[in-house]
């Protein structure tokens, strides 16, 4: 009986080491994923930029970022830029009714809508260049953090967790 209890509980003791070095192995697997997704996350926290975006750009944009008759839906705009053309644009950028590529590379086609502009062919330029605003100027990587995580479809439309 005695070596039965002896064999049972040498038995036992292997199996519990096999299942805590698989859950070790897994740990590690799960703690290098979570590493890889925090560096693919651009820098900025996701509820600040929604904030942001509440107070300052969703009554042009909409309150979920899908645009109104005022101003174009901006995940698909987002979803093609990095965080240093976003950053780029919403500081300093006015001609926004010109498509992404063009805008800043195309003088010629910039200088043609701001004729039209003066000569009250095109609508006004509403988009304003926010550089001079303090709020949006220091949370601008918030504000990239969380359109991106809408445009990659990582946040919903209402408000994200804090």
């Amino acid at each position: 009986m005695k070596k039965f209890a002896v064999s049972l509980l040498c038995r036992t003791t292997v199996v519990s080491a096999f299942l805590l070095g698989g859950c070790a192995v897994e740990v590690e697997n799960t703690k290098a994923a979570e590493e890889l997704a925090r560096l693919a996350q651009p820098p900025g926290s996701v509820y600040t930029g929604w904030r942001v975006f509440q107070d300052r750009c969703a009554t042009c944009h909409g309150a979920p970022a899908t645009g109104t008759v005022a101003a174009p839906d901006l995940l698909p705009i987002v979803r093609n830029l990095g965080p240093r053309r976003f950053v780029g644009l919403v500081l300093m950028r006015y001609d926004w009714s010109l498509p992404v590529g063009q805008a800043g590379a195309d003088i010629a086609a910039r200088d043609a809508l701001i004729e039209g502009v003066m000569q009250r062919k095109e609508g006004a330029l509403t988009m304003p260049a926010w550089q001079g605003e303090p709020r949006v100027n220091a949370h601008i990587m918030d504000l990239y953090a969380y359109l991106s995580a809408r445009a990659d479809g990582l946040q919903g439309p209402g408000r994200p967790a804090p």
